[in-house]
């Protein structure tokens, strides 16, 4: 290749040329309902660059970012660790995908991940969270012989076929059926998963040990009874820690928090990414994977074509290590514990506040019908356009006023959920609840822009209907 033909492609040049064109591309050539959300929220902000947890405009104000890319960025943006990483496994140019061999990185990031779920044994390494959900349904099924999967009511695992089977969402799944043969239980519901598995048909449980729609964590107990009934009928335990887990929780992983429970097939994905490379892990115990890949025309009986890519798992190598080094996992413990406590404080000095719950960086507050008569008509007006404008008044001016990035935890819910980067600290945390302050007293006074843009919010759902 000449120097010429090198030099064709300037990425700068397109940005700097054809950057500010970014809303008006995505609505004629992605998804259209995109752009106008934005717009309708006040949401359609351009951010010129991101480090750690905080993002700039061109007018070099700064935002704070409670969202992490829904989890993505466990990190923050932009690590210099993981970047170094990504830089070195670049300039390597290593004969990566050549499908014919055995790169190195795959088999350490593997290696390093099981030391953390020490019960299991094997990796298999894809490109998202769905992928890994994905994976674990087809190995569940495979090894046990059984068809269906359980799966709890209000559950999110992902958007593809196999994973939308396993959605608790209704809006979600509405339109793609016919889908896998799945049953949803209530979360905590024992009675009713022994009652699905002694049908004799269920291959496997799949549980987020803490939902993240609405931010509801497992009963105590209940994931180690669930899986002693499984066990009992030769069904397997599938662990979504795609959000949940590499610290976000304050354990490496959520089902760490109660003592005894191993499960039989585990996803992660999300933070592994470091921000940069999606990847995705289904770890499995090692006959799973061995009935799976049971001979050597089975060997690719289940793969994925950038799966173990040099960028993903180089990234995924330079996330542990930070998470190691900079001791993530007690920080993400510390800090979310301070918020929580915090939050939980305003609960008598707020009405509308009814709910702080959560674990660790992954904090859900929840808004309810208030007491007095003024704000009580006014949350009776938003409930009867659509359940869930509150939280979202609640949402925009944090962004629009406080420059702080949040969103509600799921549709029709009154709750906000925050998953900031793991490395936020005191400094984040007083300027959160700072903010979430002043708006909440804004909310009570029962005027400003907040209750003016509830008017508008209910116009906008009223008109979709």
């Amino acid at each position: 290749m000449t120097d010429g033909a090198r030099d064709g492609f300037d990425l700068v040049k397109l940005l700097a040329e054809r950057g500010a064109e970014r809303y008006e591309l995505h609505g004629r050539h992605l998804n259209h309902q995109l752009p106008r959300m934005l717009r309708t929220i006040g949401f359609d902000k351009v951010y010129e660059r991101a480090e750690g947890a905080y993002f700039w405009d061109a007018e070099g104000n700064d935002y704070l970012d409670m969202l992490a890319g829904f989890g993505v960025m466990g990190l923050g943006r932009h690590h210099p660790v993981v970047r170094k990483a990504l830089h070195d496994v670049l300039d390597a140019s290593l004969a990566d995908l050549t499908r014919f061999d055995c790169q190195p990185l795959p088999g350490l990031l593997a290696e390093k991940l099981l030391t953390h779920s020490p019960h299991l044994d094997r990796v298999f390494f894809g490109n998202s969270g769905t992928e890994a959900v994905e994976t674990a349904l087809k190995f569940a099924r495979y090894a046990t012989g059984k068809p269906r999967i359980l799966y709890c009511a209000h559950a999110f695992h992902g958007l593809t076929t196999g994973s939308l089977s396993v959605n608790g969402e209704a809006g979600f799944r509405d339109g793609f059926a016919p889908l896998l043969p799945d049953t949803a239980i209530a979360l905590g519901d024992l009675d009713a998963l022994e009652r699905e598995l002694k049908r004799g048909d269920v291959a496997g449980f799949v549980v987020e040990p803490i939902q993240g729609k609405g931010v509801h964590e497992s009963p105590p107990g209940f994931l180690r009874a669930a899986q002693e009934l499984l066990r009992r009928h030769k069904a397997l335990l599938i662990a979504d820690e795609v959000q949940t887990g590499l610290g976000r929780t304050g354990d490496f992983y959520a089902y760490q928090h109660e003592e005894g429970v191993e499960p039989d097939l585990l996803c992660v994905a999300k933070a592994l990414s470091g921000g940069y490379v999606p990847v995705g892990a289904t770890l499995g115990k090692d006959w799973i994977f061995k009935r799976v890949y049971s001979s050597m025309d089975r060997v690719l009986v289940h793969s994925a074509s950038f799966g173990s890519n040099a960028q993903a798992m180089a990234a995924g190598l330079a996330v542990l290590a930070v998470m190691e080094d900079e001791e993530i996992v007690a920080n993400a413990r510390r800090s979310g514990d301070l918020l929580r406590e915090r939050l939980t404080a305003l609960i008598g000095r707020y009405e509308l506040l009814h709910d702080v719950r959560g674990r660790g960086l992954m904090i859900g507050i929840e808004f309810g019908r208030p007491s007095s008569l003024k704000l009580r008509s006014r949350w009776t007006m938003l409930q009867a356009a659509r359940k869930g404008l509150f939280a979202q008044m609640v949402v925009v001016p944090l962004l629009q006023k406080h420059r702080i990035l949040t969103q509600v935890s799921g549709d029709h819910l009154e709750v906000i959920k925050l998953i900031p980067p793991l490395t936020v600290g005191e400094k984040e945390v007083d300027r959160f609840v700072d903010a979430f302050t002043a708006v909440m007293d804004d909310a009570h006074s029962g005027g400003g822009l907040m209750w003016d843009f509830g008017r508008t919010l209910v116009k906008q759902a009223v008109g979709n209907k």
